[in-house]
């Protein structure tokens, strides 16, 4: 298991990237089988923006126009944050492309992609979007750990061992289409991206509690994961 320090994510946060090379993002589009293609020294095949082309294609029909512009702001500024926290931008930027396809489908097919394990997410149908779309990602051949932990904990919190993931989850709530949360952007953008992801958390916490929301159990624990380090 990776382990991230609370300072702010520079040559230690690097090291623990490569060690998830193994993980990096492998796309395979439903086709005959196809001899083994060669792989860059990044460990992604060459033909890598074309598959990132291929699953934009994926996610546009099944989102509104409006969503689709947050998506593709939240994967640009995603890659800018992993390139000023020594990231993988490509992983960033398919991870911030990926994570809304679920957001605008009806509440049965996010109960069938997805089923309800708790009450607040039968009550609020949309809070299951993150898991939804992590089952839609995999259904489409993306199999990187912290690609779907993006797309799946971008909802409740990610794992603050997976940085890709806390750098989508910076970006989609300061993106700047929103308006909002410029100092965690300028945070994030300037190296210190667990803190920003930190402030973050803690953001969405105090918003949900002035709106009189309940958090996700998974938000606690994101939070908790933050606080003793």
């Amino acid at each position: 298991m990776i382990q991230h320090r609370k300072t702010a994510p520079g040559k230690s946060q690097r090291r623990t990237f490569a060690e998830r090379s193994e993980g990096r993002l492998r796309v395979e589009e439903s086709k005959p089988a196809q001899p083994p293609r060669k792989t860059s020294d990044r460990g992604h095949a060459p033909d890598f923006p074309q598959a990132v082309e291929h699953l934009i294609e994926r996610v546009k029909p099944l989102v509104k126009p409006e969503r689709f512009a947050h998506i593709l702001r939240v994967a640009e500024l995603a890659r800018q944050i992993a390139g000023a926290n020594g990231l993988d931008g490509e992983r960033a930027y398919l991870a911030g492309i990926l994570h809304d396809a679920a957001r605008d489908l009806p509440p049965e097919r996010l109960f069938e992609l997805a089923p309800p394990e708790i009450p607040l997410e039968r009550e609020h149908p949309k809070s299951l979007h993150g898991r939804a779309g992590r089952r839609l990602a995999e259904g489409w051949g993306v199999s990187d750990p912290e690609v779907l932990e993006a797309i799946e904990g971008h909802v409740y919190g990610v794992d603050p061992t997976y940085p890709i993931a806390m750098a989508v989850y910076v970006a989609d709530v300061s993106e700047p289409g929103r308006g909002v949360n410029a100092e965690i952007r300028e945070r994030a953008l300037a190296g210190d991206l667990l803190g920003a992801y930190r402030e973050a958390v803690e953001t969405k916490l105090r918003y949900l509690q002035s709106k009189g929301i309940p958090p996700h159990p998974r938000t606690f624990s994101a939070y908790k994961k933050l606080v003793q380090g």
